[in-house]
């Protein structure tokens, strides 16, 4: 039997792992050793199980598949920003990023292998929605990401952020699973409250991260604030339109009392205008919304958008301000090596 063929040793919960080892006539403290490695220890193969037995690791590698993510190439941009390109069991390649502050260390991760939304701006929407990553795939993002914290800057993750590759909401069931792994004990044990989600704007599923009652947090990216712009640019509000999105962000605020973060990016001569700012802050008004991220536009290939001179930037966070938006500009970090916002795409030239 191939790997493929077999069953993934990350779908066993702990209670299914203990009666496999029972069935085996292995003892019980089996259990929490190889759920260590799993989850804690972050083994990558059976074989770096190191105070199992050989005879065990061999019995557990003809059961089972561990088809952990491995880092393919690494990045390291000029502002300490480290980009990773991860490969999957199946030969796909996605991106994720650690981004380095005094304060912060951040994973940005991804959700799906490409995306199906097209967003206009951004360098993943060109690519095809190859499938969706799994909970374990998700959860190795941030443990390789962790390490390579831990390895370069002696600190820890403090923080994740879903911005990475693809639509998080529509891969709703593995993405709040992997956040149940990384914010669990016997997990990663990082909280829940240090993690944001980030989605283009799907209402139906906005609700139901209310109705689930999740204690992450929630930033849409809105990018444009009114339905023609944002149409032009986001394709998904044909189907998901502005108002769609503040009822349902009302709604997940009355179920879960999580302000929710705006992201905007200012492009040249396109949303970048005082009326502009006089909408988003009509938006603002309407949402229990904590902040406003401006971001920098960066420039990817075949996109027909540029970044606002830097007076039209200060207007528009002056008149934000003026106005009491908790606004703040997000600077990019890791641009010379595409690792900024809206540039993850999987080059070749990587």
């Amino acid at each position: 039997m191939n790997d493929n063929q077999k069953p993934n040793i990350r779908n066993l919960s702990l209670g299914e792992l203990e009666n496999y080892f029972s069935e085996i006539g292995e003892k019980k403290f089996r259990t929490k050793q190889v759920y260590e490695w799993l989850w804690q220890k972050h083994a990558g193969n059976f074989d770096a199980m190191s105070n199992i037995s050989k005879e065990l690791r061999v019995k557990l590698s003809e059961h089972f598949s561990l088809p952990a993510l491995t880092i393919n190439t690494t990045q390291y941009s000029a502002d300490g920003t480290v980009k990773s390109r991860f490969k999957t069991f199946d030969d796909h390649f996605i991106e994720g990023v650690l981004i380095p502050t005094e304060e912060r260390k951040t994973a940005c991760v991804s959700s799906q292998i490409g995306c199906s939304l097209t967003c206009r701006f951004c360098a993943t929407g060109k690519m095809e929605r190859e499938r969706n990553l799994s909970f374990d795939e998700i959860f190795d993002q941030v443990a390789l990401i962790n390490e390579q914290s831990e390895r370069i800057y002696e600190k820890r993750l403090s923080n994740i952020v879903f911005m990475g590759m693809g639509e998080p909401l529509l891969n709703y069931n593995n993405v709040l699973k992997a956040i149940d792994k990384i914010s669990a004990e016997d997990g990663l044990g990082m909280s829940q409250r240090r993690i944001t989600v980030s989605t283009a704007g799907v209402a139906k599923m906005i609700k139901k991260l209310g109705d689930d009652k999740v204690r992450f947090k929630l930033a849409l990216s809105l990018h444009a604030a009114n339905d023609k712009k944002r149409h032009d640019i986001m394709p998904i509000n044909d189907t998901n339109n502005i108002k769609s999105l503040i009822e349902a962000l009302n709604y997940f605020y009355q179920q879960t009392k999580n302000e929710v973060t705006f992201e905007y990016i200012l492009f040249r001569n396109f949303n970048d205008s005082q009326k502009d700012a006089e909408e988003l802050i009509k938006i603002y008004r309407q949402v229990p919304a904590d902040l406003v991220n401006i971001i920098e536009y960066n420039p990817i290939d075949g996109a027909n958008f540029a970044k606002p001179d830097e007076e039209t930037i200060e207007n528009f966070m002056k008149f934000l301000e003026s106005n009491r938006v908790n606004a703040r500009l997000r600077k990019s970090r890791g641009k010379d090596i595409d690792a900024a916002c809206g540039q993850l795409a999987n080059k070749d030239n990587f």
